[in-house]
This record gives structure tokens, sequence and C-alpha cells, in this order.
């Protein structure tokens, strides 16, 4: 047996998977509905990802990725949209995994408790495995080279048309704070949230969306950022979401990986995302740290964004009033993940407190101060 010992946490530690590893006999009975995946001989290595159970299996034509993910997260329905949209990038060349299709012709099945998905393994280097999200890249050409296949992936997106995903887990988008007013908003979906309508109501939540995000950030939010045209964008851009490999002028981006967060919002919040993601050491300030944000990657991150498509001096300044909204929607999506799918009310309250809240208050101290003039700087550079 090939059991995982661990899987990523919501700070440095490992913990216990969530779910049941996968295993060769389970991988078996999954590639039998896929004509070339061959027959499953082992498996080489486990996903340390927490939201599914995900390996690398060898089979007598290859290596596969298969990954799995619980009926109450996902169905095969809403894989179906994620595939789409990768499969439409690869359409325009944009370097992310081959999809296998079943013997009806689908990428995505439902096997018993679990949608699934096989994928060939993207070609690259994974130099950033053992890495959370969260950490940033490891130098600023990395972050450059980050930047420029960002840019070049939303340009290919733009030609992808289709509505927003049915589902509000553990997807990435700004429905909530991008709206009018993000209270009504989210008493709205809660009719059709029970878990988190359940969790929330155990807090005083209106009042901490006042005090922590609304009152801080939403109302300046709101009077500088225009009404953006709908893009389908990748939703957790960072290190190792991306396969690498050095060339004579440097890293490149190698493969585009994991698009199980994408979903319909606009190219301006997935670059706040990537910067959220990588470039503020989020899990420093939970030990202790001051969380620096990495401001010379962040130049050289929008500079291999630019180099590709132009960011002008307004989007910057937008940018600077969006980052400390731009991880709210994810967060209460993870808190509803965790206490409605999980059943794990200690990671729902790192979520709710750390997370949505706390990630925004780091914006009030000195060091996000400090970022955020940094973004008004550069506007007023490019201007």
């Amino acid at each position: 047996m090939n059991a995982q010992a661990s899987s990523h946490g919501m700070n440095h530690e490992l913990v216990t998977p969530r779910w049941p590893t996968l295993e060769l006999n389970e991988a078996e009975v999954i590639l039998e509905a896929y004509p070339l995946a061959g027959r499953p001989v082992g498996v080489r290595w486990h996903s340390p990802r927490p939201f599914s159970s995900a390996a690398l299996i060898r089979t007598d034509r290859g290596e596969l990725f298969v990954k799995r993910h619980h009926y109450r997260l996902r169905q095969a329905i809403d894989l179906a949209d994620e595939h789409a949209f990768v499969e439409h990038l690869a359409h325009l060349a944009l370097p992310v995994p081959q999809l296998l299709r079943s013997q009806s012709n689908e990428t995505a099945l439902q096997v018993g408790d679990w949608a699934c998905e096989v994928q060939y393994v993207a070609e690259g280097e994974d130099w950033y495995r053992d890495r959370h999200s969260w950490t940033a890249y490891r130098s600023c050409s990395e972050a450059q080279a980050a930047g420029g296949a960002l840019a070049r992936l939303h340009t290919a997106a733009a030609g992808f048309v289709r509505p927003p995903r049915r589902s509000r887990l553990l997807v990435n988008n700004f429905r909530v704070f991008g709206s009018v007013d993000p209270t009504a908003a989210l008493e709205a979906e809660l009719i059709e949230r029970p878990a988190l309508a359940d969790y929330l109501g155990r807090r005083q939540w209106q009042d901490d969306l006042q005090r922590h995000l609304l009152q801080p950030y939403h109302r300046q939010l709101a009077t500088h950022l225009p009404a953006y045209p709908e893009l389908w964008t990748h939703g957790d851009w960072h290190g190792s979401n991306l396969l690498w490999r050095e060339t004579s002028s440097g890293p490149k981006v190698q493969s585009i990986l994991d698009f199980g967060l994408s979903d319909s919002s606009f190219a301006l919040f997935d670059i706040a995302t990537a910067i959220e993601r990588a470039l503020i050491p989020w899990l420093e300030r939970d030990t202790g740290g001051s969380a620096a944000a990495e401001l010379d990657q962040l130049d050289a991150f929008l500079h291999g964004y630019t180099r590709e498509y132009p960011i002008t001096a307004s989007q910057l300044r937008q940018l600077a009033y969006l980052l400390p909204l731009v991880h709210a929607d994810f967060a209460l999506s993870e808190v509803e993940y965790f206490a409605g799918v999980a059943e794990d009310l200690h990671s729902a309250d790192i979520a709710y407190e750390r997370y949505l809240l706390g990630h925004a208050d780091w914006f009030g101290s000195s060091e996000g101060h400090r970022l955020i003039e940094h973004l008004h700087k550069l506007a007023r550079k490019s201007a």
C-alpha cells in the first residue's frame, strides 16, 4: 500500500489528509474507463494538496496524473466547466495539461462518491512541489516569468465565453465583495449555502465585515474600480501551480497547472490574486513574523506581465484598492468547505479569523501600507 503520510495544513504544519489516499487498486477502477490510459502498475507520488486526493500513476503506456474529488465538493458536471476552459486554452497553444477522454468522450467521470479526472503528465520541472501556497518565488527572474505567463493566459482566455461556475465551493471570484452591497449580496447567497449560513450564524459576521473589510476598503474600491468585462481566470496563480525549465535567457514557465479554482472574474482580479497568493508571506505572519511583502518580486512580476500586455497607471491604482479585498470571496468559500464538507470547525475558524479578517487587517499595518503605497508610486511613475 502507498500511504500518504500528510497533506498541507492551514499553516506551515503537515496534517493527516481529510480525503483517503488514492491507491493503485482505486486508480485501476478509474482508468478502466479511459481507453488510452493503459494498465496501472504503480503509484509514484501522492499530492499533498488538501482539497482532493491525487497521485502520479505509472501505467504500461506511461505516467498519468489522476485526481478525484468527493461529491460533496465537486461533481463531474462541475469539472466539465473547468475542463472546457483548459481545452480552450490548449487550442490556443497555452501549455496546459492534456486531459484524457473516457469511452463516452467525457473528461470527467463520476465513480461512486468521487468526481474523477485524468491528465497526461505536463512538461516541465516541479521546482515548487514541496512549497505551500502563500510562499514567494525563488527569484525575481521566476516572478517575471510567472507574470508573463499570466498575461498570455489572459490574452488567450478572452475568447472563452461561458457562464460562471455553478459551484460556490472553492472557486475564486468576486461575486460578493465586487458587488455594490456585499452584506446584502452575501445574505442573498446564504439561502443556497446552508453550511456557510450555519457557521456565520454563530458569528457577528455583519459587524465583522463592516469593521474589517467594508469600512476600511470597500468604499474606496467601489469609487475607483470600473466595471471590467468578465473573463475566465486561473484563480490560484503561484509558483507551485507552474512547471518550469531553465533556458539560456533565464527561467521559463513550461506548463500551467491546477485550474480547480478558475471561474469568471476579470484580469485585474487575477493579477491581484497572484500578488496575494505569492508575494505576501502570510505564513510568517501566522508565526509572529512581520510579513513584509516581496516588493522586488512584485516589480518583476508586473514587468513580466506588462511586457506581454499593458497595465495602465489607472489600473495600478485600482490594483492597490482591490488587493485588500481580493481574498475575501474565496475565504468565505474556505469557511464553507471546512464547516460543511470537511466538518473541521477548527480550520473553519482559522479561515474566518486569520484569512477572511486577518488578511484584510494586514493591509492596515505598516507593511500593508508599504505595499499599497508602492503600487501608487508605480502608478505615478507610469502616468
